[in-house]
């Protein structure tokens, strides 16, 4: 299994953009990436965000010996993990022998997620896919929409960071429909800005648009994501579309395109990044959005989820309550 971007120096330099402190410590055969996290009731916990990595089972000692060791040093209440293979996890993760108790935490990273094989020529993918999205795909055009790629340049940095605006501006959109709370322009800014990130955008373009009854005079963005690229695998991170132009193909336009910009750069993967799990209701939250990202083709991968590594129960049981006080709090809000 590959070193997952979460564990590396790309995203610790994300992080410290971010004014984030961490703790970066590379092996031969292990990575820790660790954020320093100061909630306002149960002391100082470290998070691992898809960590930590591990070669094999010896390595996997070798982290978690170092992460035990990393937590009195930090003096932590707890340590939150999410390793990616738990078949490797060292016995005592499982039974807490070492560390007075460990404990399964909500899923912070998705735990389940979507990968489509790209090393397949493009029109094996198209098969794999279903005919509704195959022929979005393929003619997404003919409705008016063409789809354009952005990534930061340093040399002109406010024209492109302009572009940004388009994705915060449509999230904000999105998360007033939905009641949930967006991302901010200067976040995704800070994102865009990585040399592993690509934005695309998907424009209605009146003139492209052969139907006689027009939408629109002049060209508008309608659906905007952005994309992370490691290792051989491109990840699906971001994305929001106008909801008044629900019935353009717009996301399917940006996938499309997405797909075949990674191809040309040699990757192999694409990760959707999270679906609702195996046998979850229609109702769960992520159900429409799982079916898109299944409609496309590929399987599932599954990850070990999120656990707590507690040092210092007392006050993890502090935090643990106040958590459950702020759920119930903004349940009530709402």
């Amino acid at each position: 299994m590959e070193i997952p971007l979460q564990q590396t120096e790309k995203w610790q330099n994300l992080l410290k953009s971010q004014n984030e402190t961490t703790f970066f410590e590379k092996e031969n055969d292990y990575n820790i990436l660790a954020v320093e996290k100061h909630p306002k009731i149960g002391g100082t916990y470290l998070y691992l965000p898809y960590g930590p990595y591990a070669q094999d089972k010896n390595a996997a000692e070798s982290a978690y010996k170092r992460l035990e060791s990393l937590g009195h040093e930090k003096n932590v209440t707890f340590i939150r993990i999410e390793p990616q293979n738990a078949e490797i996890a060292p016995e005592w993760l499982r039974t807490g022998k070492t560390i007075k108790k460990v404990k399964k935490s909500k899923d912070l990273s998705p735990k389940e997620t979507w990968i489509l094989d790209l090393e397949s020529e493009i029109d094996a993918i198209y098969q794999g896919m279903k005919q509704n999205t195959r022929n979005l795909c393929k003619n997404y055009q003919k409705k008016g929409l063409k789809v354009e790629k952005f990534v930061f340049d340093q040399k002109n940095p406010e024209k492109t960071a302009a572009k940004i605006k388009i994705l915060a501006d449509l999230q904000r959109q999105v998360a007033k429909n939905h009641k949930f709370g967006a991302f901010s322009e200067k976040y995704l800014k800070i994102e865009f800005e990585q040399p592993f990130s690509t934005l695309f955008v998907a424009y209605y373009d009146p003139a492209l648009d052969p139907s006689p009854e027009k939408i629109a005079k002049n060209p508008f963005p309608v659906a905007a994501s952005l994309f992370f690229d490691h290792e051989d695998t491109r990840f699906y991170m971001q994305s929001a579309s106008d909801y008044n132009f629900r019935k353009l193909p717009a996301t399917y336009a940006i996938i499309n395109e997405a797909i075949k910009d990674a191809k040309k750069k040699s990757l192999k993967k694409l990760d959707f990044w999270g679906i609702a799990p195996d046998g979850a209701p229609k109702s769960h939250p992520w159900a429409g959005f799982t079916s898109f990202k299944k409609s496309f083709g590929g399987e599932e991968q599954k990850y070990a989820g999120t656990y707590d590594l507690i040092f210092k129960p007392q006050k993890y049981k502090l935090y643990q309550n106040f958590r459950k006080l702020n759920r119930a709090i903004r349940k009530l809000a709402r």
